[in-house]
């Protein structure tokens, strides 16, 4: 995901201009090769707001290019890649997050084919897992109907205790409260606490159809808006402005505007407006939805200790990780964060997630990695600082790792998916993840050459005009692929670290 943030401190470096000798795949390139200089000039970012690390995995010698490599640097969702990699090294690719469920009572005499009637409460304890999304939340209540529980006369009571979270205004990062990225963690997080509608086009009838998921309780959504007549398809580029929507009462959310028939079908996740309560809503009003009575309400409450009635696993925590890197999802991220914290110290909270993933880097990286500023284990931080050469250490190792297969999967693939789908750098031999908050633009990964060699890559730049500077970076992963054989005259400013 591509997100801006507010305005990061760069190190601004003086020196003279020099000429490097010829790159080679075992010299150290100090300064910035042509291509990569000129586009930063083009961006009219300064070169020194760039960081930048390529190396070949397994070398211990000089990379072949180190430039402000030891800069402490906002690296933006590339913070992911040490979240990620932590976890998978801590937690194993198979560890799976569970969601008990305790039934309060007597099952329906005679099963699926009784009464169905359930006197007492469902409990459910969440414990961190990122993929509750709709289908799994289907299947975990079709399981209590497996049980033979059609009315539950009882509550359904909602254990969120094993994340400890300070309170916080969803607007307070960016001021975008309605965003899906800016959703707070919660250890029983259902569908991202988030809604999607589906606009399709009816000609014949002067209007889209708005199709809206989940089905929450008591909201109601518009089913329709009218068509914009003569609108072409240039409009589509802010379709969602034309909407006009407005999410001001959470229990009624409504479309002003018009809807271009030249868009097609298309889908807009929001956040909802009343994130307290979501769970509720989407519980009562799902089960509802499949047949279901609830004579109580949806409540928080406290787990039993006694063993749960059933469990739902999660995907593995290698399928988990694709979705966090591929689409850098921020939420999804902070849920793994806390998760460490769960799993290391018995409570998800940010200092103790911040504590683990500290120690952690520190038992690697030493120094290096006790110099790492860690916020939220996503990225979506104003204070997030690391370095491109610890950055460079971390996939260095990775690459040498029996997870790097899990590790190389979840990246984005240049010009295929996830967010380097548009890039036409390298189609198909890149896996890097991006980062883009306001004032930083970021990648970092491996990129595989045309003779066969592998590097390892990262390109990070803090300047307020960072977003104008991703040519660079593109021209940084293109001339990773040179193998540093062909001869370059390069001018640049000396790295003060020489």
């Amino acid at each position: 995901m591509f997100l801006r943030v507010g305005t990061t401190a760069f190190l601004l470096l003086l020196g003279c201009h020099a000429v490097a000798a010829p790159a080679t795949p075992t010299a150290a390139l100090r300064t910035l090769p042509p291509e990569v200089a000129a586009a930063m000039d083009h961006a009219r970012v300064p070169r020194e707001a760039l960081s930048a690390v390529v190396q070949e995995p397994g070398r211990n010698g000089a990379p072949r290019l180190s430039w402000q490599a030891q800069a402490a640097v906002n690296p933006a969702s590339l913070m992911k890649l040490f979240t990620t990699y932590a976890a998978l090294d801590l937690l194993g690719p198979a560890w799976a997050w569970t969601t008990p469920v305790w039934l309060q009572g007597a099952l329906p005499v005679g099963g699926s084919g009784g009464s169905g009637v359930f006197e007492g409460d469902v409990v459910i304890k969440g414990s961190g897992d990122p993929k509750l999304v709709i289908e799994r939340v289907w299947l975990l209540l079709r399981r209590l109907q497996q049980l033979g529980v059609r009315e539950i006369r009882g509550d359904i009571v909602l254990d969120r205790s094993a994340f400890e979270m300070p309170e916080q205004n969803a607007a307070d990062f960016d001021g975008e409260a309605l965003r899906p990225y800016n959703v707070r963690a919660d250890a029983l997080l259902l569908n991202y606490k988030s809604l999607s509608f589906t606009f399709t086009p009816d000609p014949a009838h002067g209007v889209a159809v708005i199709s809206t998921e989940p089905a929450l309780e008591g909201v109601r959504a518009d089913a329709r808006v009218p068509l914009a007549a003569g609108v072409g398809a240039t409009q589509c580029n802010d379709w969602r402005s034309a909407l006009q929507a407005d999410f001001s009462d959470p229990q009624r959310l409504r479309f002003k505007g018009l809807y271009s028939p030249a868009c097609g079908e298309k889908q807009w996740p929001v956040a909802y407006a009343d994130p307290a309560r979501y769970n509720e809503r989407m519980l009562a009003g799902l089960w509802a939805e499949m047949g279901g009575k609830l004579t109580g309400s949806v409540r928080d409450g406290v787990a039993p200790a006694t063993a749960p009635t059933f469990e739902l696993a999660s995907p593995p925590l290698a399928e988990v990780i694709r979705d966090i890197n591929k689409y850098s999802n921020n939420l999804m991220a902070q849920q793994l964060f806390l998760t460490l914290a769960l799993t290391q110290r018995g409570l998800g909270t940010p200092d103790g997630a911040r504590e683990v993933l500290r120690g952690w880097l520190a038992t690697r990286y030493g120094d290096a990695g006790r110099a790492a500023v860690i916020d939220n284990g996503s990225g979506l931080s104003r204070e997030t600082r690391v370095s491109a050469a610890l950055l460079a250490r971390l996939l260095q190792d990775a690459a040498a790792s029996p997870l790097m297969p899990e590790l190389m999967a979840s990246l984005p693939v240049s010009g295929v998916d996830g967010t380097m789908r548009r890039s036409q750098t390298l189609t198909g031999r890149a896996h890097l993840k991006t980062g883009s908050l306001r004032d930083v633009t970021a990648v970092a990964g491996y990129v595989l050459t045309p003779s066969g060699r592998r590097y390892v890559l990262v390109g990070i730049v803090n300047h307020p005009n960072a977003a104008a500077a991703w040519p660079a970076l593109e021209a940084l992963i293109q001339w990773a692929t040179n193998d540093g054989l062909a001869e370059a005259q390069v001018i640049g400013v000396e790295n003060s670290a020489k």
